[in-house]
């Protein structure tokens, strides 16, 4: 993998925003190994934290409840690009956030304003403790988290493309086809309940740079955000 020379660029922070299924995660991950930056996935922070409602019982339609508890679990984002991880209270999450209940809850919790206040905390200790630079992903990390990022890039592709490349994934783990329904009709609510939250909604920053991988491959992605991130934050390559 490449690396790069930072010494004169200061710590690098890469904001990578778009809807659910726009493949952030990946594309972000594999970014920040090739540039040598810690990488945060901070949906994986909102899963967390709606795990934990779930697991002790918190009624995650009820705004007020889920406020008056988000401040209790103790969530740790590991932010090494070649393994990240999520913990809550100790307990490796990883697997479990990743379960269908979750992801039918996580929007209602993330768009409670209290909870986006302590993760946005959490996330930017993140960037801070990075010693050389982040790349950071989610639903408002240009807009809101980050707002002098040195790069911000707004990642998306059609409602099409984005389901059929989950079902890709999701029959190669064996999973039905009504599940794969599901799923594609999930994008949908996730993409209007996101956008139309009043804390801080899924929107493309005025200064991130749109890149619409509809039609490009996962390698075509990669490249095109980790030449702009290297022109924009003046880095050679090692």
């Amino acid at each position: 993998m490449d690396s790069v020379d930072r010494a004169s660029s200061g710590p690098v922070v890469v904001a990578i925003d778009g809807p659910a299924g726009s493949g952030k995660s990946t594309v972000s991950r594999a970014v920040a190994a090739r540039l040598g930056l810690s990488f945060l996935d901070t949906g994986a922070m909102y899963r967390a934290m709606t795990w934990w409602m779930l697991a002790n019982g918190i009624d995650v339609d009820d705004p007020e409840a889920v406020a008056i508890a988000c401040g209790k679990p103790v969530i740790v984002s590991g932010t090494d690009a070649a393994g990240p991880t999520i913990t809550v209270d100790g307990q490796d999450v990883s697997g479990p956030i990743r379960g269908a209940e979750v992801t039918a809850a996580v929007s209602a919790v993330a768009a409670v304003p209290a909870v986006r206040a302590r993760l946005v905390e959490l996330q930017r200790g993140c960037a801070a403790h990075a010693a050389t630079g982040i790349v950071a992903e989610g639903r408002d990390m240009g807009s809101v988290v980050f707002p002098n990022a040195t790069v911000k890039v707004f990642l998306t592709a059609s409602v099409r493309a984005r389901a059929d490349r989950r079902a890709v994934e999701l029959r190669a783990k064996g999973v039905d086809e009504a599940t794969i329904a599901e799923m594609a009709a999930d994008l949908a609510r996730r993409d209007a309940a996101d956008s139309s939250r009043e804390t801080a909604p899924l929107t493309q920053a005025a200064d991130a740079v749109l890149v619409d991988t509809s039609e490009l491959t996962l390698d075509q992605v990669i490249g095109t955000i980790t030449d702009l991130v290297e022109r924009k934050a003046g880095l050679t390559a090692a």
